[in-house]
C-alpha cells in the first residue's frame, strides 16, 4: 500500500472528527492563522473558545517562517524549548485534543516569535461537569441516553480507526 505517514495521520484525524458528532475543528488564530504578523493575541483567542477532548486544533502558517511546538508549561512560560513534546512543520497541521491533559501549550520557536506572543495555552474543559449535590440512588438504573450511546458508538469507531491506521502504518 502506498500511503504516506502524513496521509494516514490526516485520515485518522479526519475520521476522529467524523466519529464524534460533538467534535469541533478550531483554526488557531481564525483567519489570521498562526503567525507573528497576524497581530493576534492567541491567549485571548483561546479564552473565547471552549475546547473538549476530541476537538481538533488546526494550525495554518508559512512553514518557511514559522513552526508549531507542543511544549511543557515551563517551556511555554520561558519561551525556551528544552525538549518539545511534539514538533509540527507542515504549515497545515491538525492536532487532536486527546483529553489526557487539562492544558496544551504551543509555541513557535523561531527567534523572537514566542516572546512577541506567538504562543497559545489551550485549556481543555472537563469531560464531566461538576455536580454539587449527588442525586439519590435509584432502584433501577435508567436506560442509556442517546448521547451516551452515541459516545459509546463514537468511541468504538475511533478505536477501530486507530487500529486500522496502526495496521496500515505497519504495512509500509
Amino acid at each position: 500500500m502506498g500511503f504516506s505517514s502524513k496521509a494516514l495521520v490526516f485520515f485518522l484525524v479526519a475520521m476522529m472528527a467524523a466519529a464524534s458528532s460533538m467534535a469541533a475543528t478550531y483554526r488557531v488564530g481564525d483567519t489570521a492563522g498562526w503567525s507573528i504578523m497576524g497581530d493576534v493575541d492567541y491567549n485571548e483567542w483561546a479564552s473565547s473558545k471552549t475546547f473538549h477532548a476530541g476537538d481538533i486544533l488546526r494550525f495554518i502558517y508559512r512553514p518557511d517562517l514559522n513552526n508549531v511546538l507542543q511544549v511543557t508549561s515551563s517551556d511555554y512560560e520561558s519561551c525556551t524549548v528544552t525538549a518539545p513534546l511534539a514538533t509540527y512543520l507542515t504549515g497545515d497541521d491538525f492536532i487532536p485534543i486527546l483529553g489526557d491533559d487539562d492544558h496544551y501549550y504551543f509555541i513557535c520557536d523561531e527567534p523572537g516569535h514566542c516572546e512577541f506572543g506567538q504562543k497559545v495555552d489551550i485549556q481543555v474543559a472537563p469531560q464531566v461537569p461538576d455536580v454539587s449535590t449527588p442525586s439519590p440512588p435509584t432502584s433501577t438504573p435508567p436506560p442509556p441516553s442517546k448521547s451516551s450511546a452515541s459516545y459509546l458508538l463514537s468511541s468504538s469507531v475511533l478505536v477501530g480507526l486507530v487500529g486500522a491506521a496502526a495496521y496500515l502504518i505497519s504495512m509500509q
